[in-house]
């Protein structure tokens, strides 16, 4: 199928998705104890993020086996020279938070962080395109992104900002992430006015189904919260609070 083609077809989906949506999954099963830990990604995206913050951050997640530890572009180098535990990966955020990039610089970001040896990469999809009734542009920016990152054998998740969107951007979002080669859909930055919700999460993993990943981010502060997002079907969990998180699962 042409590229085109593969976007029309998301398209008519997402049109049907609006009208009736796959029946709802099962809730899915809770990891126990430290096994959270592997669905974490320690996170840290604050403007005044320190070296040693980020050093200590890396630690963390090699002590308490977070899945990745989630950084900003300027810190992938940093991160990679201490993360010696090889099932803690590192992932960039790019076109972060606000997503209007130019689909050639996201690219181009991509691309920067990957060489740096990040092995996943969290975009903020194009929230005004979306907001504007532009899907193609919407679906042709991931694809960009996608491209690149699969010449890396990496994984991309497209950050869709739940809070800015109505249910019918939502469905269509996810659609088009799924349809460029997106690995995984992301609620949230943690810069928008709310973050994760247990609907949303629901709703996002009715629409991709069981073959793509869900990640739950912002605001996802305790042992309780996580749990909800996994049981509503998040395969990845984005929080600042993961030591937290992994202390109160094996207490």
């Amino acid at each position: 199928m042409s590229t085109m083609d593969i976007f029309k077809a998301a398209m008519e989906k997402a049109e049907a998705y609006a009208q009736a949506l796959p029946p709802e999954p099962a809730p899915f099963p809770v990891p126990q104890g430290a096994e959270i830990a592997a669905w974490i990604d320690h996170t840290l995206l604050k403007p005044t993020a320190t070296d040693e913050q980020i050093m200590g951050l890396c630690r963390e997640a090699m002590e308490y086996h977070f899945a990745a530890v989630c950084v900003n572009p300027a810190y992938v180098p940093l991160a990679q020279g201490i993360l010696t535990d090889k099932d803690v990966v590192t992932c960039a955020v790019i076109s972060f938070p606000l997503g209007a990039h130019l689909p050639a610089q996201k690219a181009a970001e991509a691309r920067s962080v990957l060489q740096a040896g990040a092995r996943e990469v969290d975009m903020v999809m194009n929230i005004g395109a979306m907001k504007s009734g532009a899907p193609y542009l919407v679906y042709t920016d991931i694809k960009t992104v996608a491209d690149v990152v699969r010449e890396y054998d990496a994984h991309l998740k497209v950050i869709i900002e739940t809070a800015y969107l109505t249910r019918e951007e939502k469905i269509t979002a996810c659609l088009l992430s799924q349809a460029a080669g997106a690995d995984f859909v992301k609620t949230s930055t943690g810069f928008a006015p709310s973050g994760a919700t247990v609907e949303d999460v629901a709703l996002m993993r009715r629409v991709v189904g069981p073959e793509m990943g869900v990640k739950a981010a912002g605001g996802i502060r305790t042992l309780a919260d996580a749990q909800a997002m996994i049981r509503a079907g998040a395969t990845r969990i984005g929080a600042s609070a993961g030591v937290a998180i992994v202390k109160e699962a094996t207490a």
